[in-house]
């Protein structure tokens, strides 16, 4: 009997939790590979459009990586890449994203995120995704070991700007 109300109890902890956290993070709309979401912080809106991969390697290993990019007019910041492989990134390795010639490195890595320092380069970026159907993120993980995700750039376009749209 006490397992079961410890349970529940738990049960009900979560459930208040969640509601809370789902009450400050709004999803606005799917856009094929592609989803929108904004965030209601003191400091003003957060909007990002993100996507997970559509292939990963190796196989085996399954992680939650994704793709975003993000919106924060309260900061002044607008068409920032980001990225995470589900794990920490290796500090001596470069992480990359490869659209059929175009390379974009990621500058910092932290936290097991990957962000580029240039907003020209992420500019350039927004513009090959717009164009693209596919784009891959290389990186490694602290032993040295390489992770490759494909993102498809499907509704990329469209998620993109529901998301500037969101935080203008």
């Amino acid at each position: 009997m006490i397992k079961k109300i410890l349970l529940f109890s738990i049960f009900i902890l979560f459930f208040s939790f969640s509601k809370a956290f789902s009450e400050d993070i709004k999803k606005v709309g799917k856009f094929k590979d592609w989803e929108v979401m904004v965030i209601s912080e003191s400091s003003g809106k957060v909007c990002f459009a993100q996507s997970t991969p559509v292939l990963q390697a190796p196989k085996k290993n399954k992680r939650d990586a994704r793709l975003f990019i993000t919106f924060r007019p309260s900061e002044n910041i607008s068409n920032e890449i980001s990225t995470t492989a589900g794990y920490e990134f290796n500090k001596n390795n470069t992480v990359l994203a490869t659209s059929g010639n175009n390379k974009f490195k990621f500058d910092i890595k932290q936290q097991g995120f990957a962000w580029m320092t240039s907003n020209k380069k992420e500019k350039i970026m927004v513009k090959v995704m717009k164009k693209g159907s596919r784009i891959m993120l290389s990186g490694y993980n602290e032993k040295g070991s390489q992770t490759i995700d494909h993102y498809s750039l499907l509704g990329f376009t469209k998620a993109y700007n529901t998301a500037k749209k969101a935080c203008s």
